[in-house]
């Protein structure tokens, strides 16, 4: 396998390998041994959806050495997670809709693990074996409700606050990839994944010493520095290095 979506056509939702922009529809399990159709399922007609059905979506935050620096704050011990709804997702070229213009609201462009099985207390060593593949994402944030409360899952998880996708890269090393977050065409954020205070397989570990973990779950590994305020109207897009990049708007 290789780039990995989930797409709805006719009445029907389905998996599919893309292959240089064509859908290869996917038989069985896609966490397990699929086959895929031969001929490509034509576009037309054809809807992208959010790359997986997660059981939950887990944030890391404070990941990246120079989003930490950017905020004067003391590296963390351990990663800091928290939960964020399962409602909150939407696909790519969805549009994110702010509940408070009032609110100062923040875009976070993100590298998101996808798990591939059931993942309980596993080591640093194994997890990578754990992980189906990694996907953008947005982790878009309230901040003004943020700042007055203790908890970040609130001002995290309103509906279309997680952009996520498009696809699922099933070949990739995580460990040095570029991702950068445009608004409107310019250039906001711009890093690598080789600044990540916890990487991939040392996040999943983490995590499964305290919650099992299924296939399809989500976890969003940080962002790093340049986060800024969003508006309506704005167009959103996060790239990441071996990715397909992921586009939205602002209603």
């Amino acid at each position: 396998m290789a780039a990995i979506g989930r797409f709805f056509k006719d009445a029907s939702v389905f998996y599919a390998k893309v292959v240089e922009g064509e859908i290869f529809r996917a038989h069985g399990d896609i966490f397990g041994a699929p086959t895929f159709d031969r001929q490509p399922t034509p576009r037309r007609g054809v809807k992208t959806l959010v790359p997986v059905v997660p059981s939950k979506v887990i944030a890391v935050g404070i990941n990246y050495l120079d989003h930490a620096r950017e905020m004067n704050r003391e590296l963390p011990k351990e990663p800091l997670i928290w939960f964020k709804a399962t409602t909150s997702l939407l696909p790519d070229g969805g549009k994110i809709e702010i509940p408070f213009p009032e609110h100062r609201t923040d875009f976070e462009a993100e590298l998101a693990i996808v798990i591939g099985r059931k993942t309980c207390n596993v080591s640093p060593a194994t997890a990578a074996r754990h992980i189906f593949g990694y996907t953008a994402a947005q982790d878009i944030s309230d901040r003004t409700i943020q700042k007055a409360e203790s908890q970040w899952a609130r001002c995290k998880s309103f509906d279309t606050f997680t952009p996520l996708g498009p696809f699922v890269e099933t070949q990739i090393d995580p460990g040095q990839l570029k991702i950068q977050q445009f608004q409107n065409g310019q250039l906001r954020q711009n890093s690598n994944t080789r600044e990540l205070i916890f990487k991939p397989a040392q996040i999943v570990s983490f995590v499964s010493t305290n919650m099992t973990l299924l296939p399809g779950d989500v976890i969003l590994t940080g962002t790093p520095s340049g986060v800024g305020p969003i508006k309506s109207g704005d167009k959103l897009e996060v790239r990441i290095q071996g990715l397909a990049p992921l586009m939205n708007l602002v209603k």
